[in-house]
């Protein structure tokens, strides 16, 4: 049978790869960003709102030294996670993460899906001697050359069967279109009702979503082995419950053990912790309940917290279904504040062994 000798839980945000003398630049964004969600309602208000409601010390902390001694913090911690895997020698690896508007539109959201072709292109984000920091930081992050990433297809279709067998209801994709678009929406509540923003993607050439890109350049160095690619969609309105997703991962991890094989296999979860409002208190509570294996805790974290970027925490959680039986062994937390009003993100990193 398969043996699951390791997992890894990473974030995946562009800021883990811009210089940190750039992260002001790249936090200019935050101003026009329809999808602050704020603790400890969970509710979202405008960039100008949250800097009134925001601790004014927040705004003192952000400093250059700071952002440096975080920046060393966050990259020390990816080449942990890096040298874990060419230690280990993982022949397959199992990837837990969300699609961001980059595949999966409103014609159709699955809650879980996975896809089992042969192979996953990766396409390169666009960047050139024209192009600013934060195109580059997606390029170096993200991808930035092309790939046909191989897929353990055999894997795939049986964890796609079992999880039927198990009552979950897997969709299932062996096929990328040459062109992807469409709409997609955000509904979050507000102080006045919900809030609906809808974005529109033009069809573009498009491959390998960032939340396993990100693994592919920065944990495999552009020398991919074989993956397979697992959804779960983190967005409203079908986005799984905490417990849920907790449950999830405990089946998915029966599959893998119940595969005939006798490869090794390493389980990632992709994104999170809290962005784009940071919120310590969610990210110290799924901390906690990774370490403690608190099963309830985890199961029972504050849905109306886990929305927005946020809703990232749940790819954590079905890890943490699938990696009960073993221990963290490493853990960096790094709330990184880039602007007045609370906005950056809680960049984790973790080891199960």
């Amino acid at each position: 049978m398969a043996e699951v000798v390791v997992g890894l839980g990473t974030s995946h945000s562009p800021m883990l790869t811009l210089d940190h003398k750039d992260w002001l630049t790249y936090a200019e964004g935050d101003k026009r960003n329809p999808e602050l969600v704020a603790p400890p309602d969970g509710l979202v208000f405008s960039y100008e709102e949250l800097v009134e409601r925001t601790d004014p010390a927040v705004a003192q902390g952000i400093t250059p030294e700071k952002f440096e001694a975080q920046h060393n913090q966050i990259q020390s911690a990816i080449k942990t996670l890096k040298e874990t895997l060419a230690e280990v020698e993982p022949d397959v690896t199992v990837i837990i993460s969300d699609d961001q508007d980059e595949l999966l539109f409103e014609d159709l959201m699955p809650a879980f899906s996975l896809y089992w072709g042969e192979t996953f292109p990766l396409v390169p984000y666009p960047a050139n001697d024209d192009s600013g920091p934060v195109a580059w930081a997606l390029a170096n992050g993200w991808g930035d050359v092309p790939l046909d990433v191989p897929v353990e297809t055999e894997l795939g279709r049986h964890i796609i069967e079992y999880m039927i067998e198990s009552e979950f209801d897997m969709a299932h994709s062996k096929y990328i279109r040459p062109q992807s678009g469409g709409a997609i929406a955000r509904r979050y509540p507000t102080l006045n009702g919900e809030s609906t923003y809808v974005r529109m993607t033009e069809d573009r050439p498009f491959g390998l979503p960032h939340g396993w890109s990100f693994i592919v350049k920065r944990l495999m160095d552009n020398a991919p082995m074989p993956i397979v690619p697992i959804f779960q969609n983190v967005y409203p309105p079908n986005q799984p419950t905490p417990r849920r997703s907790y449950a999830f991962g405990q089946t998915l991890r029966k599959a893998i053990d119940a595969w005939d094989s006798d490869k090794r296999v390493c389980l990632i979860a992709s994104g999170g912790l809290s962005h784009f409002v940071v919120d310590e208190e969610i990210d110290r509570m799924t901390i906690k309940g990774l370490k403690e294996k608190d099963v309830d805790l985890l199961c029972n974290l504050p849905r109306h917290r886990l929305n927005s970027a946020s809703s990232e925490i749940r790819n954590w959680v079905a890890a943490a279904g699938a990696l009960e039986d073993k221990d963290i062994d490493f853990l960096e937390y790094v709330p990184v504040y880039r602007t007045p009003a609370g906005t950056g993100g809680g960049w984790t990193f973790a080891r199960w062994t």
